[in-house]
C-alpha cells in the first residue's frame, strides 16, 4: 500500500521571534511500484493459459446444453414417441399372456437397450457437440494437467474457510440469488399464462394430453434456457473482467519480466558498448590500408580504399568530430593522403556504411579524388 510521510521543518525567524513552522507532506511514489495496477503482458497471459487459467463462464455451457437438449427433443419428439410406442406395443403384445422366463426377460432388456440408444443417443450427441463447440469458442483448445495436480492448500480448512467467505464467494452467492429470482419470475409468468388452457384437456384424448404436456415442458425449458443464456452472456463479461483483474501486474513485475525476456538493460548496454569499441578498433586498423581520406575538413572524415581487383571503391572507415580527427591523425602517421572535399565527405558519410562500396552517383567525384591521389603519389615517387 502507498504510504504518506509527514514531517515538521523549522524555518529561520526574521522579524517574528517565534519563527514560522510548517508541515510538508511528501508522497513516496516508489511505494506504488508494488501495486498491481498494470495490464497483464502477453507473456503473463500465455503462462496463465498454459496453467488452464482462462476467462470462461460455465453458465454459457449450461445454457447451450439446456437449449440444445430440449430443442433436439422438440425436433425429434415424434420420432421418440413412435419408438417408445412401438416398444410398448411389442412388450404388451408378446408378453402379456406368456410366462416370463429368463430368455424372455433377456429379450425385453435387449429391446429396451436398443430403443434407449435409438431415442437417447441422438439427443446426447447433439448436446455433446454443442457443448464442445461452445467451450472451444470460449477458450480455444487447451490441454493442461496442472489444474488436476493435488494442492495441499485445497484441503487446508483455514484456506477453505477464507475462500468460503471471500469476496468472490459473496459475489457468486449474489449472482446465484439473482439468477434464481429472475428464472423463478419467468417460470411463474409461464405457468400463469398456460394455466387457463389446462381445463381444456379434461375431455381430450390421452395422446393429445401427453403431446400437449410434453410440448408445454419443452417450451418452458426453451424459455428458461433463453433466459439463462442472457444471464450467461452477462456472466461471461464479468468473468472476463475478473480474469483480467486477477492477472494484473505491478510495475516491478513488468520490469522483472522485461529483464528475463530482453535481458538486463545495463548488461545489454555494456555489451553494445564493447561491440562498438571492437568495431571502432577494427575500423581504425583499416585506415592505414586506405587509399585516401576525404575530409570536411574538421567535422567529417571518410577513408576509402581502391585497387584494381575491386569493381568500385570501398569505404573502410568514417567518423565525425573526435573520431574524424583520429582517422586523419592515423592517416597522416601512415602517410595516407588526406584530401579536403566538403560536399563529397558529407555525401559519403551520410549515404555509405563502413564496408560498402560507394554508389554509382558518386563515382565521378571519387574518381577525381583518386586520380589526384595517384598523380600525387607518382610525382612524389
Amino acid at each position: 500500500m502507498a504510504c504518506i510521510r509527514t514531517f515538521t521543518a523549522s524555518c529561520p525567524s526574521s522579524a517574528d521571534e517565534a519563527g514560522l513552522r510548517y508541515r510538508l507532506t511528501v508522497l513516496d511514489l516508489q511505494l506504488f511500484a508494488g501495486e498491481k495496477t498494470e495490464e497483464a503482458t502477453p507473456k503473463r497471459k500465455e503462462e496463465a493459459r498454459k496453467k488452464g487459467q482462462v476467462a470462461k463462464s460455465p453458465e454459457i455451457g449450461s445454457a447451450f446444453a439446456i437449449l440444445s437438449a430440449f430443442f433436439a427433443l422438440k425436433m425429434l419428439g415424434p420420432y421418440i414417441y413412435k419408438e417408445l410406442a412401438d416398444y410398448m406395443r411389442f412388450v404388451l403384445s408378446h408378453f402379456s399372456t406368456a410366462d416370463f422366463t429368463i430368455n424372455q426377460i433377456h429379450l425385453i432388456l435387449l429391446e429396451f437397450g436398443i430403443v434407449f440408444l435409438k431415442t437417447v443417443l441422438p439427443v446426447a450427441l447433439v448436446v455433446l457437440v454443442i457443448s464442445l463447440a461452445v467451450n472451444l469458442l470460449q477458450v480455444g483448445f487447451i490441454f493442461s494437467l496442472e489444474p488436476l495436480m493435488p494442492q495441499l492448500d485445497r484441503i487446508n480448512p483455514i484456506s477453505g474457510f477464507q475462500r468460503l467467505f471471500s469476496l468472490r464467494s459473496i459475489a457468486e452467492l449474489v449472482k446465484s440469488l439473482c439468477k434464481l429470482t429472475i428464472i423463478g419470475y419467468f417460470v411463474y409468468r409461464f405457468i400463469m399464462r398456460e394455466t387457463a388452457k389446462v381445463p381444456e384437456l379434461i375431455g381430450a384424448d390421452l395422446s393429445e394430453s401427453l403431446r400437449y404436456s410434453a410440448g408445454l415442458v419443452v417450451d418452458l425449458a426453451l424459455e428458461i434456457g433463453a433466459v439463462i443464456l442472457v444471464l450467461a452472456a452477462l456472466d461471461y463479461f464479468y468473468q472476463w473482467w475478473e480474469y483480467n483483474k486477477s492477472l494484473r501486474m505491478s510495475k516491478d513485475e513488468i520490469k522483472e519480466e522485461f529483464k528475463q525476456t530482453e535481458g538486463n538493460p545495463q548488461i545489454k548496454s555494456k555489451i553494445k558498448e564493447r561491440q562498438r569499441a571492437m568495431a571502432m578498433r577494427r575500423m581504425m586498423q583499416e585506415v592505414p590500408k586506405a587509399t585516401a581520406v576525404i575530409t570536411n575538413p574538421t567535422h567529417f572524415a571518410v577513408a576509402i580504399k581502391y585497387d584494381k581487383s575491386m569493381s568500385a571503391p570501398q569505404v573502410v572507415a568514417k567518423g565525425q568530430d573526435f573520431l574524424a580527427e583520429r582517422i586523419k591523425q592515423v592517416a597522416k602517421d601512415n602517410r595516407v593522403a588526406v584530401v579536403e572535399n566538403k560536399p563529397l565527405a558529407r555525401a559519403l558519410y551520410a549515404t555509405v556504411e563502413v564496408g560498402d562500396a560507394i554508389p554509382p552517383e558518386l563515382y565521378q567525384a571519387v574518381a577525381e579524388v583518386l586520380a589526384y591521389v595517384f598523380r600525387l603519389k607518382k610525382r612524389l615517387s
